[in-house]
């Protein structure tokens, strides 16, 4: 038996050399090592030996036991080490090879004159507020002297979800929601940027969805003069010191009495072009002195108080100050176009 323990070892230990991975490493441990294994089976012919023999057979089972387990996690060390170091051989870096260069980002033009705006108006005092995008009819049309058989409410059609509830036209309804909430207290100074909805057709320069920032200042005292100067500052901060504006009498159901606020054309500089008609200026925006049934309607005295409003479209502004002749290309997502307004796009 001891000659027959000696060649088991001297096989196992051969075949040992010959695994090459885990899988092939358990197999070897089952077939020699397990319970159902070779030596096992050897071990279980030691009941036909003598008293004598088996302390000295079952010492050298043990040892070859011993020495071929030590034998076994060996050489799974070094099928381990083999294994890391193919592995950082096929994953190795050439740090000489030129880095990918990578596009960075940039503001949308329609988010830049945004920012533009907000800057400007904080500078004047103004706070920015935000409103809902889905509305009530009352803050959409009702508290802004817009009573639902009023003619006003075609200029503005819209999308409704029910009869009380739809897609906000303009950013004037946080107007009543701002007067509402800070009844009595004056002076009442914001800007409200945000996207509305109207049922136009899509063309060059209309779409059913844009971005409008509504301005708002209520306090004792304010006049038609206080409106045209802010705007001058806004105007001149926007397309230049040299620009020039003028109010001509316009129909809000909103403000009384209204305007429409036009700029001096900065192609052409007010002399007279194609993109003006001629005319030397361009319209920008619609405002007015705060209707007197707005501040009553929000709990303010429009014999204590008074103020004025206005609206302007970002795109208009924007096509504006960026010379673009068609709205949609704000939104068809054009890198061609982008990137125009930002380096590395």
């Amino acid at each position: 038996m001891e000659e027959t323990l000696r060649e088991l070892e001297r096989r196992a230990l051969q075949e040992l050399e010959q695994c090459e991975d885990s899988n092939q490493l358990e197999a070897w441990r089952l077939r020699f090592l397990g319970k159902k294994g070779q030596l096992t089976a050897v071990l279980r012919g030691m009941a036909k030996l003598s008293e004598d023999e088996r302390p000295r057979i079952g010492r050298l089972a043990n040892e070859i036991r011993d020495a071929l387990e030590e034998a076994r996690v060996s050489r799974q060390d070094a099928l381990k080490e083999k294994e890391r170091r193919r592995r950082l051989e096929s994953e190795r870096l050439d740090v000489t090879v030129p880095g990918w260069r990578f596009a960075v980002g940039g503001l949308h033009p329609l988010t830049r004159i945004i920012e533009e705006i907000e800057e400007i108006f904080l500078g004047m005092g103004f706070e920015i507020r935000e409103g809902p995008e889905v509305e009530l009819d009352y803050y959409n049309f009702e508290a802004l002297n817009i009573p639902k058989d009023h003619p006003a409410r075609d200029m503005q059609d819209t999308f409704y979800i029910t009869e009380e509830i739809l897609m906000r036209t303009h950013t004037s309804p946080m107007q009543a929601r701002t007067l509402e909430k800070t009844c009595p207290s004056v002076p009442v100074k914001i800007i409200v940027p945000g996207r509305v909805y109207r049922r136009d057709e899509d063309d060059a320069t209309h779409s059913h969805s844009f971005v409008q920032v509504e301005g708002l200042m209520v306090d004792r005292g304010v006049r038609m003069s206080d409106l045209k100067g802010v705007l001058t500052v806004f105007v001149r901060g926007m397309f230049g010191e040299d620009r020039q504006i003028r109010l001509r009498p316009s129909y809000f159901p909103f403000t009384e009495p209204s305007a429409e606020v036009d700029v001096s054309c900065p192609l052409c500089d007010g002399a007279g072009c194609r993109v003006c008609k001629g005319s030397g200026w361009i319209e920008i925006l619609g405002a007015g002195m705060v209707h007197p049934y707005v501040l009553e309607k929000a709990g303010y005295d429009p014999d204590e108080v008074s103020g004025f409003a206005f609206g302007l479209g970002v795109e208009r502004t924007a096509m504006l100050k960026y010379g673009i002749d068609d709205i949609r290309h704000f939104y068809m997502n054009d890198l061609h176009f982008l990137r125009q307004f930002r380096r590395g796009l």
